[in-house]
């Protein structure tokens, strides 16, 4: 990641200026008044930082908060369509790139368009994400509140759970294929976050597939899934079949909402609050054993 900096700016029709997670300086003659979102956690983001008037456009599945359902659509993070993107007229579009959006977001900043790339993957980066959002839409008010109340819960969960007896732990993003998340995962921060340790931090891909002998290898002593909505996902039904496994021996099987722990918005410290207390029911079943 790379730092992010901020240019000084005067009144709120003045310039404003931002250099996003990519190390592009994003400059505005003045606060954006369209803007356009091609992530879901983007326009969730947007939202918190107080810049929900100004979204005139978002991607399918940006369901958060409930108003943002409303939005015109422009594609899906595969698919963007560029001209429903181009006739929304935005002087501003906050993009997540990624192998199937990078394309057209490389083509609609050809085109002139202020782009702000993302990629957070520090939990900081959240925060400085909110900062940096509210700057470019003029809501710094709200924005730099967020930030700030992000940023005190992460110390607090930090503060109480972190330096606990060390839990390993297995989390599972899919299941057809296998596939997980590697240490420099957002994810994996949390889970460390919490006093748990990644048994596949060591993987070179962010979101690498894995086998099942990968994971009975590994040994984790708790499995956490997350499902497409906010039910216990069928798939960790499947882990009973491994008794070799401290998890399924230990009956430590669970699930957290996706849109709680796999999104990069301040939810994500609800899923944090969440996974801090499983894992800490994992410690209490260990030290009663």
């Amino acid at each position: 990641m790379i730092a992010a900096g901020f240019a000084l700016t005067g009144s709120a029709g003045a310039s404003v200026s931002a250099i996003d997670d990519y190390g592009r300086s994003i400059q505005l003659a003045q606060p954006a008044r369209r803007v356009i979102s091609l992530a879901p956690h983007l326009t969730e983001l947007i939202y918190a930082a107080g810049a929900g008037k100004v979204l005139v456009g978002a991607l399918d599945y940006s369901d958060y908060p409930p108003e943002a359902r409303k939005l015109p659509r422009v594609g899906n993070e595969s698919a963007i369509d560029i001209e429903a993107v181009l006739a929304l007229k935005p002087d501003l579009i906050v993009a997540w790139p990624n192998t199937g959006s990078r394309r057209a977001i490389d083509r609609l900043a050809s085109l002139g368009i202020p782009v702000y790339r993302s990629e957070p993957r520090e939990l900081e980066d959240i925060a400085t994400t909110l900062e940096r959002l509210g700057r470019l839409a003029g809501s710094e008010s709200t924005s730099v509140g967020a930030a700030k109340r992000f940023r005190e819960e992460r110390s607090r969960l930090e503060r109480s759970y972190s330096g606990r007896a060390t839990v390993r732990v297995f989390y599972e993003v899919w299941d057809r294929p296998l596939q997980t998340i590697n240490g420099a995962h957002v994810i994996s921060k949390v889970i460390h976050l919490c006093g748990g340790r990644n048994v596949f931090d060591d993987q070179a891909m962010l979101a690498p597939e894995i086998s099942t002998e990968a994971v009975i290898a590994a040994n984790p002593e708790m499995i956490v899934a997350s499902g497409v909505d906010s039910g216990r996902p069928h798939s960790l039904d499947q882990w009973r079949a491994f008794r070799a496994i401290s998890a399924t021996a230990q009956g430590n099987l669970y699930s957290i909402p996706a849109d709680l722990i796999q999104r990069q918005t301040p939810r994500l410290l609800a899923g944090a609050a969440r996974l801090c207390e499983i894992i800490d029911e994992v410690r209490r079943k260990q030290r009663a054993r």
